[in-house]
């Protein structure tokens, strides 16, 4: 089963995107005010100033767009993700309670249509408040690899993989996802092993998982110190905290995705830095389900690669990372009592360069070489005014503090055109809405929540 696609074409073998404001967010936080970005393909081929740029490019052949009065940066990266099935749906519960009641029911009656549907609502939200690349964990991967080719997100999955007894996923489903899916897309679809929680597995699991990631030569993601209830849990079935545990049987390490880390003790801060561990941080999901603040300045502090993540939608009712971006400074200035912290920079940067870095993806950056993967954002609005012309202090302060995902006007993946003026240019919106909605009410009624 696909969506039906609009009968607009998406590719241009050359694209020159033209006049725009171009936040690079390479080494040197390169800003070009009268900025061009060209693509070959997948690839950015040149960037820097419109004059520059134009003196070396030919035009012919090329699909210009005239990016003025828009900001052209990195398309950014969900690291932490979940596609949403049952959003807005019995939200109102504690973390524990939310999973048991609502959350693992509607998982585990999900088949491949519901999940199909759901990947391709949740992927479009996401391209339509810029996100480029999601790191998804779920069920039926093989549902959400069409999807993501479908729509032409690039997506990393995962499955929920936990102990026999849970009734989730098993380590062998996620080999045979692997071997079925792991570089679809012309790559642009990788799968990972994926660990739920530590409450749902046992010390042999985790030791398995890393076995099978190495084997497949794959990474990791995984649920880590969620909760204050996770770490208690830990405590009580093991003798240590979750990131102790999860040191002890390896799946720490450069290519693994630890989601949350809220409840992180110095210990385990260390332990995620001999490891060159992966950090999401999701400060929407954890405030919605009151799960805690995670100490994210000791984080960045102790040198660790922090990216943002959403959760799942069903945790905040949201895919919209320029939300997260906010959230990201905002909670912490507030705890801490500091407005010196979580600069607006420093948040962009998280939530591009640092995702596509947890990911071992070539994007994150306007350079050339990199992976084409880019938005153009609309500033003439009244969320980027007042804006004074070469100001990219200001510029930063609006992306993080006053925008939302509706500035977002063009989304790019791979040199595709995803979505143009706001359109999406490779689905049929309005059928995924309408099927997506049916998908949710038969599960619903089949797990006899309707």
């Amino acid at each position: 089963m696909v969506a039906l696609r609009a009968p607009v074409p998406v590719r241009a073998e050359r694209l020159i995107i033209e006049h725009g404001t171009v936040l690079t967010m390479n080494d040197a936080g390169d800003v070009h005010f009268e900025g061009t970005v060209v693509v070959e393909g997948d690839r950015i081929v040149d960037v820097g100033p419109s004059t520059e740029v134009a003196a070396r490019t030919t035009r012919e052949g090329a699909r210009v767009i005239d990016a003025s009065n828009k900001a052209v940066l990195p398309g950014l990266v969900d690291l932490h993700y979940h596609t949403a099935l049952g959003k807005g749906w019995s939200d109102h519960l504690p973390l524990w309670e939310y999973l048991e009641t609502c959350w693992y029911p509607l998982i585990k009656a999900l088949d491949y249509d519901a999940a199909y549907w759901a990947a391709l609502t949740s992927y479009a939200e996401s391209i339509r408040c810029g996100v480029t690349t999601v790191n998804d964990m779920y069920r039926k991967l093989d549902a959400l690899a069409d999807a993501a080719v479908e729509i032409g997100i690039r997506a990393v999955l995962s499955n929920d993989v936990a102990d026999a007894e849970h009734g989730l996923d098993t380590l062998e489903d996620n080999k045979l996802a692997h071997q079925a899916k792991h570089g679809a897309g012309n790559g642009r679809v990788e799968v990972y092993v994926g660990i739920e929680w530590l409450p749902f597995a046992s010390e042999e699991l985790l030791r398995d998982a890393r076995l099978l990631a190495d084997d497949l030569g794959t990474g990791i993601h995984i649920h880590l110190n969620e909760s204050l209830s996770e770490v208690e849990n830990a405590k009580q079935r093991f003798g240590r905290r979750p990131t102790e545990v999860a040191y002890d049987a390896g799946i720490l390490g450069r290519n693994c995705i630890a989601a949350h880390c809220v409840w992180l003790s110095d210990l385990e801060i260390a332990l995620m830095r001999e490891t060159s561990t992966q950090i999401s941080h999701n400060p929407t999901s954890n405030a919605k389900l009151g799960n805690g603040i995670a100490r994210l300045p000791e984080m960045l502090a102790a040198g660790l690669n922090v990216g943002l993540g959403h959760d799942a939608a069903e945790c905040n009712n949201s895919l919209d990372l320029f939300e997260v971006m906010k959230f990201a400074s905002l909670v912490h200035r507030a705890n801490r009592v500091d407005a010196s912290l979580q600069q607006a920079p420093e948040v962009v940067k998280m939530a591009t360069r640092n995702g596509s870095r947890a990911l071992g993806h070539e994007t994150g950056e306007l350079s050339v070489d990199k992976k084409a993967d880019l938005i153009l954002v609309d500033l003439n609005s009244e969320m980027f005014t007042p804006l004074l012309p070469n100001n990219a202090d200001q510029l930063y302060s609006h992306l993080v503090f006053a925008a939302n995902g509706s500035c977002v006007d063009t989304t790019i993946v791979d040199g595709k055109i995803l979505m143009e003026g706001r359109e999406l240019k490779t689905i049929d919106e309005e059928n995924v809405l309408k099927e997506a909605n049916a998908a949710f009410a038969r599960v619903l009624g089949d797990i006899g929540g309707a």
